[in-house]
């Protein structure tokens, strides 16, 4: 069985440790602790890891955030991958810093990512992780906010959020969407 699990961010180093990448920063903690490293492929960086018969295709988009969509598609197509296999792991500005929502669908919250997505497959209906980064930006500094580097306090509590969000990912592989959204939702 296989599952696709795609974290959005940006290419380039200016992206690096900011708010909107933190889908490639936890790909990136699932790919260290499963010791796999990225390939450079079509539409994205990908690696795979073998678990307890599933193999998991992580993929960072490098199609830019705003056609993330593009990048799922293909790979969805190329593996084989059904939709409920597929999860995205995504920023989210409505959640308070550190706060991890899984959720089996929704709407795309004003993200430019989950809105090309949703364009591309023509619904909603895929599953999401949603990783909290907080709301405080002054009106109009939204793009500033979400393009800009954690504070320190936040840095220091990224890899015991991003080992959260591995163990919510294979949970989800390996125990399906409820399960997953009962020991992990709201906790």
């Amino acid at each position: 069985m296989k599952y696709l699990i795609v974290g959005l961010g940006n290419i380039g180093n200016e992206y690096n440790d900011t708010r909107h990448n933190i889908g490639f920063t936890i790909l990136d903690a699932f790919a260290k602790a499963s010791n796999v490293f990225f390939a450079e492929n079509r539409y994205g960086a990908t690696c795979e890891v073998k678990m307890k018969g599933r193999t998991l295709i992580l993929l960072k988009p490098s199609t830019f955030m705003n056609l993330s969509g593009n990048a799922l598609r293909y790979w969805m197509q190329k593996e084989n991958i059904s939709i409920e296999n597929v999860l995205v792991v995504v920023d989210d500005l409505a959640l308070p810093f550190g706060t991890l929502r899984l959720k089996p669908k929704g709407s795309d919250a004003g993200h430019n990512g989950l809105k090309n997505i949703q364009d591309i497959l023509g619904h909603s209906n895929y599953a999401r992780l949603r990783f909290g980064i907080g709301s405080d930006f002054s009106k109009g500094r939204q793009i500033e906010y979400v393009l800009g580097k954690w504070t320190e306090e936040q840095l220091a509590a990224i890899p015991e959020r991003a080992e959260r969000c591995v163990e919510i990912i294979k949970s989800f592989c390996l125990a399906g969407m409820q399960l997953t959204m009962t020991q992990f939702n709201g906790k």
